[in-house]
């Protein structure tokens, strides 16, 4: 049977089927307005290019940026808040903490563009005590029904509910549910507990918040892409990647959208790590760089990390939900080029999209942009674009790069075209350092594997800018991120707070802690169950997560097999030792451990996508894939005579010296004098230094 993985981005939609005839490829413009229309236009594209029906496809995986535009765009459901009475500015007040510890002008995004607004955070009467769960004071629950009046009276039907200590007891939560569906029927309604049964009242109540604001118009999203999907004929199931990586069905994301706020990023890393391990190549630093953004990623020994909770925010928003640890910035090949009111040049965030795009689309866009920088040096080839699918207008590039950029700044229009690629290869290598140097990594021992449409021009400027070891282009570059959705597993996770020294823990203790292992077990295998996955299929870990004493975050610690005991504690507290160790460079062992929160994991291992191999060279010259020899600037500033190849022409154990350009329909890759580009077993290419 069939499957497809389809990634949309902020100006293509990718895809990659995988069908007994062989692995297509295909990319379609990202239809803005309703992105599901572009999803369904590109599968039945997919299809009709390997010639199969698409009631053939089996399974359809999808990574969407619907849940994370709606943040970023703030443009997410107007949401009120039900809370308890005298925490009713928990949103508001956060840590404290300013995002620019030295700056008189940063924004807070939490108070300045709030999630819920505060007129619509009703407090009410309730009282839950730690450490038990005791309750205290009874939930008042005339001043819920009060609350849903308001709300009903100001059009609102996303409702967030957030207890103080709800984590220990959620029963005024889950009364208060029942409530707010008797009085808003068809509200969109979250429990903070629902989604992060731990302590921490601010980051569980923005968790809670940050669901519902996103959650009506991706539920939307979701359901009718579903529906368009099936009155398409495609029949198949749909699965969602989540920005844990593993997927998940449509009606789970629907209800926790949260899961899915890093869904398309997620896919790409997941991409990233597999080409990885088919060029052997272990480590790596994935730079995934599409029209909009460039995500990246530091997969040390081909293990994915996964963020700790105190850096899981999104676009200034705390979330409590795991994420594969990556950095995104507003770095595209849309990114737009300007000179701002004082002079200075500057390049993205703001992106030109799709619409109207950059100004070699043709489409009404006037601004210079990274894609007409890199025309105007000859590196990409107006008429080979997406295959001559897409016809690119070099003049309208030149113009504007030249109106916007070198006339202002007294440049000529390559020198022009060069500072753009400058700055944004700096700002590139910035965020990379910040997720490897500046974590411990050591850039010269991984290779710079960059993917998406714009990725491989920029390869070799990043890994000499971060002194990395050399480049690895994967087969499909800029359907990469498609590619790892095939590449995943379903994968759920559960929660339950827990707060108790390890060292001194009682039989009771330990005989409540394995009570909360069983029942989020059970929770977790009704998921999987529901999912049609077989007990015997179903894989579930246990994490306990950690602190010493008076310690702010967590770390993860290995929990042992099978129930917990006095005689194998050990296996916890030795293992948060070892954890804070590698994180933090010490640790004291002597000193007690507090558990904080267990967390269980269950995956199904699904069958993943099979790469063909491509055919060893023959010892043919490299002129069987010669396309043609146009003039490319590059950045030394030199202007040679290069060569355009037809990458899907290369044999494995082909050398391509630089100055040269490798051309195949979903992206180009350019390799500077000096290099040499090697195809390797499987059709991707190590470019490095020449001998």
């Amino acid at each position: 049977m069939a499957r497809i993985g389809v990634d949309v981005g902020g100006t293509n939609t990718d895809l990659v089927l995988e069908c007994a005839k062989g692995v297509f490829y295909h990319k379609v413009p990202t239809t803005l307005k309703n992105q599901s229309i572009g999803v369904v236009q590109g599968v039945q594209g997919i299809c009709g290019q390997a010639g199969i029906d698409p009631s053939e496809v089996e399974t359809i995986v999808h990574g969407t940026t619907t849940a994370t535009n709606i943040t970023i765009e703030h443009n997410g459901a107007e949401c009120g808040m039900i809370t308890t009475h005298g925490f009713r500015d928990i949103l508001h007040i956060g840590r404290h903490k300013r995002p620019y510890n030295f700056s008189l002008h940063f924004d807070v995004p939490w108070q300045s563009q709030p999630l819920v607004k505060r007129r619509n955070r009703i407090a009410v009467r309730e009282r839950i005590m730690p450490p038990t769960g005791e309750i205290l004071e009874p939930l008042d629950e005339q001043a819920v029904r009060d609350a849903c009046a308001l709300f009903r009276k100001r059009g609102i039907g996303s409702v967030v509910i957030g207890f103080m200590f709800s984590f220990l007891n959620d029963a005024h939560e889950a009364r208060a549910k029942e409530i707010v569906m008797e009085e808003i029927p068809g509200a969109y309604v979250t429990m903070s507990s629902e989604l992060a049964r731990v302590m921490r009242e601010y980051e569980r109540f923005s968790t809670a918040a940050m669901n519902c604001y996103v959650g009506p118009k991706t539920a939307y999203y979701l359901r009718d892409l579903d529906a368009r999907l099936r009155e398409a004929g495609v029949t198949s199931k749909l699965r969602i990647m989540q920005s844990n990586g593993g997927v998940s069905t449509v009606e789970s994301c629907a209800r926790r959208p949260i899961r899915i706020l890093m869904s398309g990023p997620a896919g790409g890393v997941i991409g990233g790590a597999s080409e990885g391990e088919m060029a052997g190549t272990p480590n790596i630093i994935t730079v995934d760089i599409g029209g909009t953004s460039a995500d990246i990623s530091t997969i040390p020994g081909g293990q994915l990390k996964i963020m700790n909770q105190r850096d899981t925010y999104v676009s200034g928003y705390p979330v409590l939900t795991p994420m594969i640890d990556l950095v995104t910035i507003g770095a595209g090949g849309g990114s737009v080029a300007f000179v701002d009111e004082a002079g200075a040049f500057n390049v993205g965030p703001r992106s030109a999209g799709s619409e109207p795009g950059p100004a070699c689309y043709g489409r009404g866009g006037e601004e210079p942009t990274v894609t007409d920088a890199q025309i105007v040096l000859g590196r990409l080839d107006p008429d080979m674009a997406l295959g001559g699918d897409l016809r690119l207008d070099a003049e309208l590039s030149r113009k504007a790069v030249e109106e916007k950029i070198a006339t202002p700044l007294g440049l000529s229009v390559k020198e022009a075209a060069l500072g753009i690629i400058k700055i944004i290869n700096n700002n590139m290598a910035l965020a990379i350092r910040s997720n490897s140097v500046a974590r411990g990594i050591d850039p010269r021992e991984f290779s710079i594997m960059p993917f998406g449409g714009a990725g491989p021009l920029h390869g070799v400027a990043l890994a000499e800018a971060v002194s990395a070891r050399d480049v690895i282009v994967p087969v499909a570059p800029g359907i990469t991120a498609a590619v790892g959705l095939l590449k995943t597993d379903l994968q759920y996770e559960h929660t339950e707070a827990e707060i108790l020294i390890l060292n001194s823990a009682t039989d009771a203790d330990i005989a409540r802690i394995n009570g909360h292992i069983e029942k989020l077990q059970n929770a977790v295998h009704d998921e999987l169950d529901a999912d049609g996955i077989e007990r015997a299929a179903q894989d579930l870990r246990v994490i306990a997560e950690c602190r010493y004493q008076g310690q702010g975050f967590e770390l993860r610690a290995d929990f042992p097999d099978g129930p917990l005991t006095p005689q194998n504690m050990h296996v916890i507290i030795d293992s948060f030792h070892d954890t804070h160790e590698r994180d933090y460079g010490y640790a004291y062992r002597k000193a007690e451990v507090e558990l904080i929160t267990l967390r269980v994991i269950g995956s199904a291992s699904v069958r993943q996508i099979e790469i063909p191999k491509v055919q060893p060279t023959d010892g043919s010259s490299i002129d069987r894939a010669l396309m043609f020899v146009r003039p490319t600037t590059f950045d030394c500033g030199r202007t040679l005579e290069t060569p355009r190849y037809d990458r899907t022409k290369l044999f494995a154990g082909d050398r391509v010296p630089g100055p040269a350009i490798l051309v195949q329909h979903n992206s180009t890759t350019l390799v500077p004098p000096g290099y040499v580009a090697e195809t390797l077993d499987y059709g991707n290419t190590r470019v490095s230094k020449g001998a």
